[in-house]
């Protein structure tokens, strides 16, 4: 019997290495026979190895070789504290902080030699949006918020957690520009309907705006935001590649399923200040809800514009709120050129806006709104400081879903089920864990910026100022926020 084994193994050994050799000959020869690739014409077979070593790069970079506060777009010590956080664990560290003070940019906050007691604390207060302009105002609890990340862009089981985790915790979730999908109500929470270029979910048959249907969503949500750009790409509409156009997903669009999902690079039917103002006052009417307008900031004539024509016009007219996207936002797929390269980070977009609004006598009546990598509670008490009413969060809540930053966002294959379709890949977020991590992240968010405000002598987070901040310019010197951006003279009244 073991003469028998020895002989079956023995063939079964030698079937197996034939089968290896004939692929490696058949590689052999389509390497260097093949005209597109160099390296594999002059090293047929081991020249793979330099493709499988670029590929897996930066998956070795992030776990083994790259220092805490060396990865973008976010290093391991940010991600680190998100994900503490969104497991009640705590940001506590131990022996000293990896973060280099002398490094320009960095954050400093003006603490006090007597901060305030705890029983001397107050509950930072929520704020009205749309107050005495619309018939439905927004009561807004939260100064953390869940940014625009389409069905579509994420799972169905990711925007479950975020509905559920976002009730939890009392804060807004954007439905990005996809349109309302069944799972965004599942939470109960309050919703921010946001209308994209491509006017999905709020759309006739022939793409054109429906009054109709905004009707009756304004009877779910909170308020509506028109996104005029974004970080991640301004001046290009949104974009879902095919391989994630789903059946349900390209029936709540309206669009063809599997096929690519392209916006428009801007509204057809908004092509100046007056016609956005125009939009802004006929959808509040319409609706009875508060309306808003998201953009990336390029410069400041459309900001300035913005203001003149709201005085000009009369208050009414105003946006209720403004979201303000930095150049380094997105949580979706963009071309790399305008990832990189357009429009102004939020650290210069935010504080000319808010002084813009300052300038014109609006910054009561118009709620500014952050967004752009502002995922911890410094980054957060930073725009506070920079004279923003909310911060919206898309990529820290990812983190708190389970994300790893794969960067395969595009690809339908992320490993954690928060950007992909493949139901097999969606097992791994488990909604009735992950919603309290949502939820706990929000939280501790909120609480963390408060702690900072404490620690400035402030008796809650909304009486940040932006002395309460210094920007660091050259190693050993900072300075204060508002010497870098004084505040401007207000019109008298």
């Amino acid at each position: 019997m073991s003469e028998v084994l020895k002989v079956v193994s023995y063939g079964f050994g030698t079937i197996l290495g034939l089968i290896l050799i004939g692929i490696t000959v058949f590689w052999f020869i389509r390497d260097i026979t093949q005209k597109k690739h160099s390296i594999l014409r002059n090293y047929p077979v081991i020249g793979h190895l330099r493709f499988l070593f670029e590929k897996q790069g930066e998956y070795f970079r992030q776990y083994f070789f790259s220092g805490d506060r060396d990865e973008m777009p976010f290093n391991r010590a940010t991600r680190t504290w998100v994900y503490k956080n969104a497991k009640n664990e705590g940001g506590i560290v131990g022996f000293g902080s990896t973060n280099d003070l002398r490094e320009p940019g960095s954050i400093i906050f003006v603490n006090v030699a007597f901060p305030v007691l705890e029983r001397e604390r107050l509950p930072t207060p929520s704020l009205t949006i749309g107050d005495a302009y619309c018939e439905h105002p927004f009561h807004a609890k939260s100064i953390i918020n869940i940014s625009g990340m389409s069905y579509g862009a994420i799972s169905a089981p990711a925007v479950r957690a975020l509905s559920l985790g976002a009730a939890e915790a009392g804060c807004w979730l954007n439905t990005g520009e996809g349109g309302l999908a069944p799972y965004h109500l599942e939470g109960g929470c309050d919703i921010v309907m946001q209308i994209g270029t491509a006017k999905y979910g709020i759309r006739n048959h022939d793409g054109s705006f429906s009054p109709a249907r905004a009707k009756e969503l304004a009877r779910v949500v909170k308020a509506f935001e028109i996104k005029l750009s974004q970080g991640a790409k301004p001046g290009k509409g949104g974009m879902l590649l095919g391989v994630k156009v789903t059946d349900e997903i390209a029936t709540i669009r309206g669009i063809p399923v599997h096929h690519d999902s392209i916006s428009p690079n801007r509204h057809m039917d908004i092509s100046n200040v007056d016609e956005l103002l125009d939009k802004v006052a006929y959808i509040r009417e319409l609706t009875g809800r508060p309306v808003g307008v998201k953009a990336a900031i390029g410069g400041w004539h459309f900001i300035n514009e913005l203001c003149d024509a709201v005085n000009r016009r009369g208050l009414e007219y105003a946006p209720d709120f403004l979201s303000i996207d930095g150049g380094e936002g997105g949580s979706g797929a963009a071309p790399q050129t305008l990832f990189d390269h357009m429009s102004l980070p939020i650290a210069e977009a935010l504080p000319r806006v808010v002084d813009a609004l300052l300038q014109s006598g609006l910054k009561n009546r118009v709620r500014v709104i952050a967004a752009g990598k502002l995922v911890t509670a410094a980054r957060a008490a930073w725009a506070l400081c920079a004279g923003a009413d909310f911060i919206n969060n898309a990529r820290g809540f990812m983190f708190s879903l389970g994300c790893i930053q794969a960067m395969r966002c595009h690809t339908n294959t992320c490993p954690t089920g928060v950007t992909t379709h493949n139901r097999r890949l969606q097992r791994g977020l488990v909604v009735e864990e992950k919603y309290l991590r949502v939820a706990n992240y929000a939280r501790n968010m909120n609480k963390e910026i408060d702690m900072i405000a404490y620690s400035c002598g402030l008796h809650h987070a909304r009486q940040l100022k932006r002395e309460h901040v210094r920007i660091v310019e050259t190693a050993g010197k900072s300075v204060a926020l508002n010497i870098l951006y004084p505040y401007p003279e207000e019109p008298q009244h």
